[in-house]
């Protein structure tokens, strides 16, 4: 009797375990689908785009830049002072956590900036906070990757 307890118990967990890694599977696979959308608004300078998908709270904190607040980084991208040639993403790392997200990787660009080209080869963190059912970015720091 002892050991159909057991046997019973290890069968729901595992089915727990199973549905909820596969739902972390969905999740980041969402996320990295994000990922991929933030790339391209940034690429086409789509800062309708990047409007939705960064919380009103979001903080922006890159190389050569003042800390820029969501209201901020829109009125940059807005002001057509920059674009880009290349925004690629590699190595990404999504981890979830309930209703939060953490995506780490690494970002090259090549862009103009006031007319003079300019590459950045960088590491990232992105956080992530799911409100109202969908995910916005609320906090992007990045800095210069480590040269080999």
């Amino acid at each position: 009797m002892i050991k159909l307890a057991i046997l019973a118990s290890a069968v729901i967990l595992s089915s727990v375990q199973g549905v909820a890694s596969s739902q972390a599977a969905s999740e980041a696979a969402d996320l990295e689908k994000l990922e991929a959308v933030w790339n391209q608004a940034h690429l086409h300078g789509d800062a309708d785009v990047l409007n939705r998908l960064w919380g009103d709270d979001m903080e922006v904190a890159v190389p050569r830049m003042p800390v820029m607040s969501k209201a901020q980084a829109l009125a940059f991208a807005r002001s057509g002072r920059m674009s880009f040639q290349r925004y690629e993403t590699s190595g990404l790392r999504i981890r979830v956590y309930g209703d939060a997200a953490v995506v780490t990787g690494r970002l090259q660009r090549a862009r103009s900036l006031n007319g003079q080209a300019v590459e950045d080869d960088w590491r990232f963190t992105k956080v992530y906070v799911r409100r109202d059912g969908r995910w916005q970015v609320v906090a992007f720091h990045a800095s210069e990757a480590a040269r080999p």
